[in-house]
């Protein structure tokens, strides 16, 4: 093994103990005020128990029982997928974090020692989702299991694997997509407004609110943007909504807006440290 091979093992040994380390300690910072974190993660599973009883009450009121395409089964199950895929891929504060570090200076740390921001962010977001499933899994557990009459049944083997893809694979758009939000901050003093506009347009185009094929009529162009794979395209996975001929592709697209959007990132924050100017201790 030549000395160049040797330094570049070492170097990468080296970034895989940092990146452990990160995660670590952001565990362990999450875990120590874990009654307050256990309490707000189990908050969230009430808007779940409103929401069945909402479209229980709406389709109770269709003399066919089912609204484009979907029965009170079918949305009760697409809903929790729905629930479970934005678990994964939202990123409250993540915006505001970096928004906040641009605008009080605390950015430079970043900027002069050897720790990469948005790898750095990345890995404290992994740290964050890890504990919240800890917590997570048993009302998640509970929640399903009391409404398993409303879903069909295991799917293919395949079919779960390609859901799992794209359930880790949102978790990736939707940590890009608001840390580019958040990295506009170089060029703009205030960004709360544009926060405020993405978490409207995630809540819609994402299918979040209804199935994406209730929109499609009026807006034909949501399905070619980013939003549609933070929820919509897990759940319509696991549901049998997208064809098994048809989930290679529908994957690699997802992977292609993570290079996309990952590029992007890499640019905006190059592009931003260019014209970034701090003063002071």
């Amino acid at each position: 093994m030549t000395a160049d091979s040797v330094s570049g093992l070492e170097a990468l040994q080296g970034r895989l103990r940092l990146k452990w380390l990160i995660l670590r300690t952001a565990i362990e910072e999450r875990l120590v005020y874990r009654a307050d974190f256990a309490f707000s993660t189990l908050v969230r599973f009430l808007p779940i128990v409103t929401q069945i009883f909402l479209w229980n009450a709406i389709f109770q009121n269709l003399a066919s029982g089912r609204m484009k395409g979907y029965d009170f089964g079918e949305m009760v199950s697409y809903y929790l997928l729905v629930m479970l895929a934005r678990a994964f891929s939202s990123m409250p504060g993540l915006s505001t974090g970096i928004a906040g570090s641009v605008a009080d200076g605390s950015i430079r740390k970043y900027l002069i020692q050897p720790v990469d921001m948005l790898d750095h962010l990345f890995w404290h977001r992994v740290a964050h989702k890890l504990v919240y499933y800890v917590i997570a899994a048993g009302p998640f557990a509970l929640v399903f299991w009391l409404c398993r009459q409303h879903f069909p049944g295991w799917p293919e083997w395949y079919v779960t694997a390609s859901f799992v893809a794209s359930l880790l694979m949102s978790f990736a758009i939707g940590f890009l997509i608001e840390a580019w939000i958040g990295l506009i901050a170089f060029w703009f003093l205030e960004v709360s407004s544009l926060i405020f506009i993405y978490m409207m347009l995630s809540y819609i185009l994402s299918g979040h609110m209804i199935p994406l094929e209730w929109l499609k009529p009026w807006l034909p162009f949501v399905e070619y943007l980013p939003f549609r794979y933070l929820a919509y395209t897990p759940a319509a996975i696991m549901l049998g909504k997208v064809p098994a001929s048809e989930l290679p592709a529908e994957l690699l697209v997802q992977a292609g807006w993570i290079i996309g959007l990952w590029l992007l990132n890499r640019w905006t924050f190059q592009r931003g440290v260019r014209r970034y100017t701090s003063f002071g201790g």
